[in-house]
Parts: C-alpha cells; sequence; structure tokens
C-alpha cells in the first residue's frame, strides 16, 4: 500500500507543466493517471490512498459507479442546451434538492465562487428590495480566516494576504469580524447589514470550527437585525461532516445555503444557492446567469448524488469513521501536535513544530495523500466510501511520521 513520488515519467509531465501553464498552484510531485473509490494511480502504477478528496469534491469516492451511471446515461442523450430553454433534468434537480436542505428554491451555477458571488449579489438585492436598505449602501458581514473562493469581489474580503495582496483595487461593501466572535458580531450590526456570510467550518484555514453555541448565536443575531444568514457549506456540506450539513450539529436553518463541490459527483463542476422564494424571488429574467449553470449533465449527476445523501448512509459512515479518526488524531503525542480540530471525515492537525508541506510529502512517499495550509497544518479529508481498514493504514502512517 506504498507510493514513491518522481518517477522518470513523472518528472516528464511535471517539467511540461511547470513549463506552460501559470504557477498559481505548488502541488505535490505526484502525477494521477487513474482512480477508482478512495484510490488513485500515478502514471507509473503507484498507488496512493486519496485523503483529501478534492477538498470534498470526491466525497463518494472516484468514480463511484452509479454517479459514473449517471453521466453516462445523460451523455447520450443531451449536455447543454443553456437557460435560453428548458431541459427535464433541471425542474426535478431544482426541486429534489430544495427538498433536501429543507427550502423552496435553487438558484445553479457551476463553481463554488460563483455561488458565493450569487449569494452576494442576492443578498444585495434583497436588502434593496425587501430591507429598504439606501441604495448601493449593503454591508455583508464577514469573519477573518474565510475562504470563500478567489474572484476579485471574495479576496476583497479575505484576510490571507497570500490570497488577497497585489489584487486590488478592492471591492467594498464588506465588514470583517473575527471568526467565532458573537459580541463582535452584535457590535458590527447596523441598519445596512443585508447578510452574514459564515462558514460552519473554516476549511481553508484549517478545519478550524467554531465555538459551540456560536451558529445557533449568528442565526438568532440575523433573525433579530433582519439580515440574511448564509452559510457557506461548499466544503462541510452534503454528508461531509456526519450530517447532510454541518448547521445542523447546532439545529441551525440558515436562510441561503452554497453547496457545491460534492455536488457533482467528483465528475462535474455543479454549485448552487439554496434559498426561500422570498429572498431568490427578488431576480428577474436577465439579471443573473451561467451558460453552463444547470445544464443537463450537471443536473443528472447531482440529482443522484441527492439521491445517495437522502438514504442517510454517507452521513452515518462520515458519523462514525469520523469518531474514529478523531480518536485516533487525539492519541497522537502533545509533544507534536499542538491541535486536532475537525468534525465527521474532516481534520485539521497542527503540529507543534513540523512543517505541513513536509509532512505531506513523507506521507506521498508512503501512499498517502494530503494536504498543508498555513506551514504546520495539514488537512485530511477522505472520501467518505473509505474503508475503515484503509483509513487505519493510512493513520498507521500520520502517526509513524509524527512520533
Amino acid at each position: 500500500m506504498s507510493g514513491t513520488a518522481g518517477s522518470q515519467a513523472a518528472a516528464r509531465l511535471l517539467a511540461q507543466a511547470a513549463a506552460h501553464s501559470a504557477h498559481n498552484y505548488h502541488p505535490l510531485p505526484v502525477v494521477i493517471s487513474s482512480a477508482e473509490g478512495s484510490w488513485v494511480t500515478d502514471v507509473d502504477g503507484r498507488r496512493y490512498l486519496d485523503l483529501l478528496a478534492a477538498y470534498s469534491a470526491i466525497n463518494f469516492g472516484h468514480r463511484h459507479p452509479r454517479l459514473v451511471a449517471a453521466a453516462q446515461r445523460q451523455l447520450e442523450r443531451v449536455t447543454l442546451v443553456s437557460r435560453a430553454f428548458e431541459h427535464d433534468q433541471f425542474g426535478p434537480f431544482c426541486a429534489e434538492l430544495a427538498a433536501l436542505a429543507g427550502l423552496e428554491m435553487v438558484l445553479p451555477m457551476n463553481t463554488g465562487a460563483e455561488a458565493v458571488e450569487t449569494a452576494i449579489k442576492t443578498a444585495r438585492k434583497w436588502g434593496y428590495q425587501v430591507k429598504g436598505v439606501p441604495d448601493g449602501e449593503a454591508v455583508i458581514i464577514v469573519f477573518d480566516g474565510n475562504f470563500h473562493g478567489r474572484t476579485t469581489t471574495i479576496i476583497s474580503f479575505s484576510t490571507d494576504e497570500e490570497s488577497r495582496a497585489g489584487f486590488g483595487p478592492y471591492t467594498p461593501g464588506f465588514r470583517i469580524v473575527p471568526y467565532g466572535d458573537l459580541q463582535a458580531l452584535a457590535d458590527a450590526m447596523d441598519d445596512r447589514v443585508v447578510g452574514v456570510l459564515v462558514e460552519p467550518i473554516q476549511g481553508e484555514a484549517g478545519v478550524r470550527v467554531p465555538p459551540a453555541g456560536f451558529l445557533v448565536g449568528v442565526r438568532d443575531i440575523c433573525t433579530a437585525r433582519g439580515a440574511l444568514m448564509i452559510a457557506d457549506e461548499i466544503q462541510s456540506g452534503l454528508g461531509r461532516t456526519g450530517t447532510t450539513f454541518a448547521c445542523e450539529h447546532e439545529d441551525v436553518v440558515p436562510d441561503m445555503y452554497l453547496l457545491g463541490k460534492a455536488l457533482g459527483g467528483g465528475i462535474v463542476p455543479v454549485s448552487a444557492v439554496v434559498s426561500s422564494s422570498e429572498i431568490l424571488g427578488v431576480f428577474r429574467p436577465g439579471q443573473h446567469g451561467s451558460t453552463f449553470g444547470g445544464n443537463p449533465l450537471a443536473c443528472a449527476v447531482a440529482r443522484e448524488v441527492i439521491a445517495m445523501l437522502a438514504t442517510g448512509e454517507y452521513q452515518e459512515r462520515s458519523a462514525k469513521l469520523g469518531a474514529h479518526l478523531h480518536d485516533r488524531l487525539l492519541a497522537l503525542p502533545e509533544s507534536a501536535v499542538r491541535q486536532v480540530r475537525g468534525r465527521g471525515l474532516w481534520a485539521g492537525i497542527e503540529f507543534t513544530s513540523l512543517n505541513g508541506r513536509a509532512v505531506c510529502e513523507r506521507l506521498a512517499e508512503r501512499g498517502v495523500l494530503a494536504k498543508d495550509t498555513h506551514d504546520t497544518t495539514i488537512r485530511l479529508a477522505p472520501p467518505l466510501v473509505i474503508t475503515e481498514a484503509d483509513l487505519d493504514w493510512a493513520l498507521d502512517q500520520v502517526e509513524e511520521i509524527v512520533r
């Protein structure tokens, strides 16, 4: 069950990528050519256990048979018509996703960043039309450590200088408060605030879980001040934390869910804003859209994802295996591990002194793929289909490196 990065075949492909692609990523030197379930195989036939799952886009594993079959069926019929016309997958997709979220209406897009941009536009338009905020004065509150995407508007309210620096001028209309601090949020509220954009768990920040009661408090403050609670569940949603949505851990229903990644089954990019008819009803034809948003192929795959989640099987697996994952991680020596954070099959391991990138490189040499963030932290997000035996083997590799 081991792999070694850096073969001659991989080196040739890595050199080609380095010569002809922008250097906006610094991937591990592993060149994957095939995948199935929780495992990927590189160009030389070496296998690796995937503990990143494409930042939760591969929640159901690589090439899940049900999802591949749904895609193949739709590929043989129609893949794109644009929203200039209706198609037979669109209405069912919207209805089924709304039902899964317990809400009424869906606005589909493609990427997570597009869903966030759509939510920003929705909240502002709702604020002007429904709340009565003067035109051009809407404010959206966000939290430090956030990661919602990389568009110019989104990086305008990032506190990560690596993502933000050098891309100004920045979009106004946002107010940043400390993550987990309800008093700071309450103090920042005024009549111009139309929405509060929050990650129930901050993934890119190192799988930061807020204090107990934080989401309830955000919900209460938004309700009291007439602002929309917007939950970015693009990484945390769709089974990752042991529930369909991470907000469920505090029995909170936001005004808007932002979904993506796993919604496309690891096959096609699919994202969506899910909300009430009152909120999404502010849009009129021509005011927002996407050529590929809600396309037949995406809807067909996403409908199968929704059907799989409706059984509760994957949420249960995440909760059960997640408890085992965290039990083992919490047993790592305190001399090497400062903190273990997370929920379900999602964990951030912050080391006392080990470099996260170096740990991920050593794990890759042992056949395990993970991702570092913020120097001394690595993130683990195995596919929800991983077996307990494979998970234990991967954790054995982590333990051997840490000890």
